[in-house]
């Protein structure tokens, strides 16, 4: 499972979803979807979304141990 914090780098930048979106180019829903771990991002979308907050991709997502 991955995790991310893009919940909190856009409230650093006081941007919504929709704003975000319009960014980098996807619906305003695949940021809700990334958000909420219902969707895993590719990896052309983790460097776009890295590049937009000037942050590593590591820095963004990171992979979550599940249990057996």
């Amino acid at each position: 499972m991955l995790d991310n914090n893009l919940r909190v780098e856009r409230a650093i930048k006081c941007i919504s979803q929709a704003q975000l979106a319009s960014a980098i180019g996807v619906s305003r829903q695949t940021i809700f979807a990334i958000e909420n771990n219902k969707f895993v991002p590719s990896t052309e979308l983790a460097l776009r979304l890295s590049a937009y907050f000037g942050k590593p991709v590591n820095e963004l997502f990171w992979l979550v141990e599940q249990m057996p």
